[in-house]
């Protein structure tokens, strides 16, 4: 069951295109990722889905609702945390947890104390004495102390120590264990590569792919390091051998996966007296994708 739709969604600023017919679904339960450089869409998609911007073609549901004509309704079921947290300076911390609490109509005391504990914040302090982690922090319990069904993630840990990190996701960890849904836009893709289901990767307002994370390892390569007896010659002409670097008897290089059948049996041949091969990371693949021209000007993110 899907809980957001995103339909051949076209947004336009002029002559400018920040978004170019994207299509995606976030499925009940599911932790999704959604990343890209700036200036790929990103932010422009999910002010979209906050009901902030109008497509200029194309259409969004959440629930099945559209998320610009019932944007209020949506909301009371949604939590939101953007990158870059503004508070009300002259509030408490604790002031504006409650406050979002109540307007999404809650009552999460215990929920709201519980996170705020996890969180090492201090709620007694104003807003404009906080630093940017702790700000985040506010906008963090916020959310997860809230009864929603769905949260949109837009670069959350901003700001935040590895140890809140690590609490971040255990609580999207735990959401999703209830049942809740996740959309979550990072560039810090060890995160996305620890918490997310599927992937979907955004370029010049394009999405190029989407899929787990073991689907779109297909498309990548391995790490290799080796050493051998004899040197190994050749090697570069290979096929699927990339990114090769070579001294004397050792070679550490890149293989696609589809060839690493064959470039183990070709380097076999030259007695092999040491192997490591690794798998790439998320990250490895997103530079993948993102090799050659940048993308037209870019600007809106």
């Amino acid at each position: 069951m899907s809980v957001l739709t995103v339909t051949n969604v076209t947004k336009k600023f002029g002559k400018f295109t920040a978004l170019n017919d994207v299509n995606f679904e976030v499925n009940k339960g599911e932790v999704f990722g959604f990343i890209g450089p700036n200036g790929a869409g990103k932010s422009t998609m999910i002010r979209i889905l906050l009901g902030m911007l109008q497509a200029s073609e194309g259409n969004a549901k959440i629930f099945g609702k559209d998320v610009w004509k019932e944007a209020v309704s949506i909301h009371k079921h949604i939590a939101y945390v953007p990158g870059d947290v503004n508070l009300w300076p002259n509030l408490t911390g604790g002031e504006v947890i409650d406050l979002f609490i109540k307007l999404r109509g809650g009552d999460q005391t215990n929920r709201r104390d519980e996170y705020i504990e996890r969180y090492n914040l201090d709620p007694s302090k104003k807003c404009r004495t906080y630093s940017k982690g702790n700000r985040q922090k506010v906008a963090l319990v916020s959310a997860f102390a809230s009864d929603a069904d769905f949260y949109i993630l837009d670069e959350p840990t901003s700001g935040l120590d590895p140890l809140m990190e690590r609490i971040f996701q255990e609580c999207v960890a735990e959401a999703k264990s209830a049942g809740k849904s996740v959309l979550l836009s990072s560039h810090i893709l060890s995160e996305v590569e620890r918490l997310c289901d599927r992937v979907g990767i955004i370029r010049q307002g394009k999405m190029i792919e989407t899929g787990t994370l073991q689907e779109l390892r297909h498309l990548t390569r391995t790490n290799l390091q080796i050493e051998t007896k004899q040197q190994i010659p050749e090697l570069l002409q290979q096929k699927g051998v990339h990114d090769l670097v070579v001294k004397d008897n050792a070679a550490s290089f890149q293989v696609d996966t589809e060839e690493l059948d064959h470039i183990m049996k070709y380097v076999s041949r030259y007695g092999l007296v040491k192997l490591e091969s690794t798998p790439l990371t998320l990250e490895d693949l997103f530079m993948r994708y993102y090799e050659g021209p940048s993308d037209n000007g870019g600007g809106k993110s």
